[in-house]
């Protein structure tokens, strides 16, 4: 089956060598400074599109906060309690909220009610977090590639 790239030159078809697939393209035409300028553009619209899906992304993000809910199982301290001497009958499930804040840890009781929901919040924060960085790094990857575009156009 024959294949073309985007400006309708016939490329060779791909050929298959187990799980590998090699394709080999025709000449692209490139401009004294180096440039492809199709591919470039290309290659931009492709973030581009890719940086708006990821700020769709934040529309999806509910209430959130920073920290981890832990699930606590404590000693009393009686000498007489069985808590003292045997790890499986420790009281709890106490459950707590732990973050950073002024380079101090703080910690939070929560109630078992509460503790859903403020795992559920940590879990969009790091969404959150995740979400950020990935719309970072591409939008650094887009400023490059239009500072090179808005180069070569001041060179032409």
């Amino acid at each position: 089956m024959p294949v073309s790239d985007l400006q309708g030159n016939s490329l060779l078809s791909p050929c298959s060598y187990g799980n590998i697939t090699v394709r080999t393209m025709s000449r692209v035409s490139v401009l004294k400074s180096g440039v492809r300028p199709v591919a470039r553009t290309a290659s931009l619209e492709r973030h581009t599109q890719r940086f708006l899906e990821l700020r769709r992304g934040l529309e999806q993000i509910e209430y959130f906060c920073k920290g981890t809910v832990l699930k606590r199982m404590m000693k009393c301290g009686k000498p007489q309690c069985a808590c003292a001497s045997d790890a499986t009958k420790r009281h709890g499930p106490y459950f707590e909220l732990t973050y950073k804040a002024n380079r101090k840890t703080v910690n939070v009781k929560l109630s078992p009610e509460a503790a859903p929901l403020y795992t559920a919040a940590a879990q969009q924060y790091r969404k959150l977090k995740t979400l950020l960085n990935r719309l970072d790094k591409l939008s650094k990857t887009i400023l490059r590639h239009q500072a090179k575009l808005a180069e070569s156009q001041r060179q032409d």
